[in-house]
């Protein structure tokens, strides 16, 4: 009789990544877990103490994924291209997106906070290049670009709604010439 194949963390991390992404957060447990993995919960609960560490563990698979996502650029504008992909991971991933950015995980951070983020530095040195403007101006034109392209990717996310690319190209094209015209202007 072959050995029974062996249950890694890295095994269970991908599983309960699936369960997030397949039926939500709110679906992640032990027993879906293992249901998945095709164990018992045992393994699971070997791995992880607790299912916080677990969802902490997801959470981080599930952000490396999402960022994988925004950079992957092809053409010759990347400021619009990382909206429109966050705009569409926020409809195709509508589990994933929820569990990023809808579960309170940003409590107590204020969106100052949330700009001066290390993960953010990419998106920020490359809005510097791309527009010829300093740090400071591109944490400025980023955080209303971002809420923008936030609240498009959470209606994609949370409703039955048609994803309409042209309208949406406008209208962050034009909030991106606005806010840098406003910023290079003075005005």
């Amino acid at each position: 009789m072959p050995p029974k194949e062996k249950i890694t963390r890295e095994m269970i991390v991908d599983a309960a990544f699936s369960v997030v992404r397949e039926i939500g957060a709110e679906n992640l447990n032990a027993r879906t877990v293992a249901k998945k993995l095709g164990c018992s919960t045992q393994p699971v609960m070997y791995h992880f103490k607790t299912m916080e560490a677990l969802k902490r563990a997801v959470y981080r698979k599930a952000d490396d994924y999402h960022s994988a996502c925004l950079m992957s650029l092809s053409g010759d504008d990347p400021m619009l291209e990382i909206g429109l992909n966050y705009i569409r991971f926020g409809m195709t991933e509508k589990h994933l997106f929820r569990f990023l950015f809808q579960s309170n995980g940003f409590a107590g951070a204020t969106i100052v906070e949330l700009m001066d983020a290390g993960e953010l530095a990419p998106i920020l040195n490359l809005l510097c290049q791309q527009a010829e403007i300093s740090a400071e101006q591109a944490k400025a034109i980023f955080r209303v670009l971002f809420l923008t392209v936030h609240g498009y990717a959470s209606m994609l996310a949370n409703n039955e709604i048609p994803y309409e690319e042209a309208a949406i190209q406008a209208d962050l094209t034009l909030v991106f010439q606005g806010i840098l015209n406003a910023i290079k202007g003075g005005v």
